[in-house]
């Protein structure tokens, strides 16, 4: 078969069949179909306010070996807040969907607080509403993929436990980055000696 050219020949190069192809990355967009098989992990999550636990199932999509969040499921036999959490699957897993930089939605959520009033984990975190539990379980997931990268680096993760081994014994506040009691006075600062936000940045 030939092929008829209709312009000058003004260059030319032979094919290099051992070059390799460049492949571009993928990236997550919305036109993206959905694999018939996603991995995923589910958390619990039981609060003192209900009787039966949420199971909150979030599913990755891999891409080029690179895990991006693309759903999310929460089950429950506690029907009473059925509706909004349905809602807000939705419109998490619609966001995820887009691609794009979705960490935002960690702290939109851990921010709600509910008007009467939050409850106490395990371990003393105070968790200001069942949404904002919901986003800290996002907030795990997102970390644990590799989305969000922890900011404390090992030096001073070590200056904060040492830190925290000479305050036991002191009467902890509660940090309101991290809602967790391990806020304490640190060279002059109100330092958490859990997240390391401090008062004086």
């Amino acid at each position: 078969m030939s092929n008829k050219i209709d312009q000058k020949i003004v260059g030319y190069k032979v094919v290099d069949k051992t070059e390799e192809p460049v492949v571009e990355a993928q990236v997550m967009h919305e036109l993206l179909p959905r694999p018939n098989c996603l991995t995923g992990t589910t958390y619990k999550v039981k609060t003192p306010q209900s009787e039966h636990a949420l199971y909150i199932t979030i599913n990755d999509m891999v891409l080029d070996g690179v895990h991006h969040p693309y759903e999310m499921f929460i089950n429950s036999k506690n029907m009473d807040h059925f509706q909004w959490v349905l809602a807000l699957t939705r419109l998490v897993s619609a966001v995820w969907r887009k691609g794009g930089d979705s960490t935002f939605l960690v702290e939109e959520l851990k921010n709600v607080f509910d008007p009467k009033g939050g409850y106490y984990k395990r371990g003393g975190v105070y968790m200001p509403s069942l949404v904002a539990e919901i986003g800290t379980v996002i907030e795990q997931h997102l970390k644990s993929i590799g989305v969000i990268k922890t900011v404390i680096d090992e030096h001073q993760q070590a200056y904060l436990e040492a830190k925290k081994e000479e305050a036991k014994g002191v009467e902890m506040q509660l940090c309101t980055k991290c809602n967790t009691k391990a806020l304490i006075l640190m060279d002059g600062c109100m330092t958490c000696t859990n997240c390391g936000d401090s008062k004086c940045g």
